[in-house]
């Protein structure tokens, strides 16, 4: 008998580009690229734009990103990552191939955004051809003409292909939601995610509920916890405790359309207990101050606060504690661009107070945040996202505050309020990915107040385009992490938390999350 082959191993990153004609993303068309004779294989076959993972890339993303510049000449200018699917691995024995697939998807940018779109396509020698499809219409028969596993790959990345158009719409919407909104926090993403996931569930029907319908389900649930990476944190924690229910529910002997009865109320009852989040988190807060700051300054009868950006939670601790413990607030908000949502939150503030509080809010610009440190009692910041070794990822300026207050108050307490959904799997800070957000935010403003801003707009959108001098970048990251050596206290729904607490639950969220979504 003749010796079989070793099968060669490739891993490699497919890429599949999409567009949204007026903005709809439920109009998604996807893009497929003939591969020409010269490749060595799949020759003429429709595919996404692939290539194999080189030792020198940093990850399978970079390989994404070379590979589509070399092969369509787009660069970040004129594309933007939509989507990451999970990695799975296929053998083609007809070629002797063992491939894993990395698939993302991209969205390409218009011109009024500016990026090149469709014009900005030139094909590379690999190529034939390119064309566009309703994602749906891909298929994986012979007359289609794709390279083999073309659609499970299509699917990891729109898992809209298997679940009908009604869900379809329910999760497309709500992933461009989830992805759009840069103004609600953590904490309020994580609520909109469980509904998003309800409301998907209730479209699924209850015609058959068996394990293709949990597979589903479950994919579903791992692109609403990607669709934003910097506070998947939050989002992964609601989405799994929802999961735990609906499994309870799935394993149940009951008729499909109680079942999916019983799995929505599940859901509305988690969401309603989610409302009670911030007064568990007030009341520990509330404590901790009298406890921590004011019995141990001598009975202080005014405390002076720093803080930055708006949050729900930090407004209603700050109102509750100075109204419970009957002191001056000295409060001192950091604007927080390029939104200024320091100045929302003084706003929201003034709005709220009835009379009741005894509170003096001053703003600063973030440049002045030693100023505003001066003499602080404490640094009161809100959580995106905790590590497992209690770093925490907040609002960019929460670390200049804390090492602003290390210097000129170096007596204040550093203190975090957040819910516990904000603990991450198990990794150190630098692990974490970190969101950048649109240059212009920053550079739309620069055009009308600053001279020379148009200038930069104009230079800062050539950028990553074409080679030539006198090019800007402009960043507009939205998130930086404090190191846990800078916090001295984690206050959260389920009382003050240790960093020996964080670790515990971040590994009670990474078991879940591997035993929903490891096997899809």
């Amino acid at each position: 008998m003749a010796a079989k082959t070793e099968l060669k191993k490739r891993a490699v990153a497919g890429s599949f580009l999409f567009r949204f004609p007026d903005g709809d993303e439920n109009r998604a068309q996807v893009a497929l690229f003939r591969r020409s004779g010269k490749v060595r294989t799949y020759q003429h076959k429709l595919a996404p734009v692939s290539g194999s993972v080189e030792k020198d890339d940093a990850s399978p993303a970079a390989t994404a990103l070379r590979e589509i510049s070399e092969e369509t000449s787009l660069t970040l200018a004129s594309i933007e990552l939509l989507r990451v699917g999970k990695p799975y691995t296929f053998v083609d024995e007809s070629i002797g191939r063992e491939w894993t697939i990395n698939p993302f998807a991209f969205r390409l940018k218009e011109k009024s955004e500016g990026g090149k779109g469709e014009e900005g396509i030139v094909l590379d020698w690999e190529h034939e051809g390119i064309e566009w499809f309703n994602p749906q219409d891909v298929s994986e028969s012979d007359e289609f003409g794709g390279v083999p596993k073309l659609v499970h790959s299509l699917r990891r990345v729109w898992p809209e292909y298997d679940l009908g158009a009604r869900p379809a719409r329910v999760l497309t919407s709500g992933l461009q939601r989830l992805r759009d909104d840069h103004e609600s926090g953590a904490r309020q993403l994580a609520q909109t995610a469980v509904s998003v996931l309800k409301g998907l569930v209730a479209e699924m029907g209850s015609g058959r509920v068996d394990g293709d319908w949990w597979a589903n389900v479950r994919m579903a649930a791992w692109h609403i916890c990607k669709a934003r990476e910097s506070m998947g944190a939050a989002i992964t924690s609601a989405v799994v405790k929802a999961l735990v229910r609906i499994e309870t529910i799935f394993n149940q002997d009951l008729p499909p359309a109680e079942k999916i009865d019983k799995m929505i109320r599940a859901m509305d009852e988690q969401l309603e207990q989610r409302k009670f989040t911030t007064d568990r988190i007030r009341d520990t807060f509330v404590q901790y101050i009298q406890q921590n700051v004011i019995q141990s300054a001598e009975q202080k009868k005014t405390v002076s606060i720093l803080t930055l950006s708006s949050s729900s939670t930090i407004s209603a601790c700050l109102l509750q504690t100075a109204a419970s413990l009957g002191v001056s607030f000295d409060l001192r908000i950091l604007e927080s661009r390029p939104l200024c949502e320091g100045v929302t939150l003084a706003s929201k503030l003034l709005e709220t107070d009835s009379g009741r509080v005894d509170m003096t809010t001053t703003l600063y610009t973030d440049a002045s945040v030693a100023l505003a440190a001066r003499d602080v009692n404490i640094v009161v910041l809100g959580a995106d996202r905790i590590s497992s070794g209690g770093d925490v990822s907040n609002k960019i300026g929460s670390l200049p505050a804390v090492l602003s207050q290390r210097h000129v108050a170096p007596d204040a307490r550093v203190v975090i309020l957040s819910e516990t959904e904000k603990i991450a799997s198990p990794g150190s800070m630098e692990e974490h990915q970190s969101e950048e957000n649109s240059p212009a935010e920053l550079t739309q403003a620069w055009r009308s107040n600053v001279p020379g801003g148009d200038v930069i707009e104009r230079a800062s959108a050539a950028f990553g385009n074409d080679a030539g001098r006198g090019r800007v970048r402009v960043r507009n990251a939205y998130f930086e992490w404090i190191p846990a050596q800078f916090i001295d206290a984690y206050v959260t729904d389920e009382g003050l938390w240790s960093v020996e607490d964080i670790a515990k639950r971040s590994s009670w969220i990474k078991g879940e999350t591997d035993r929903f979504f490891e096997g899809l």
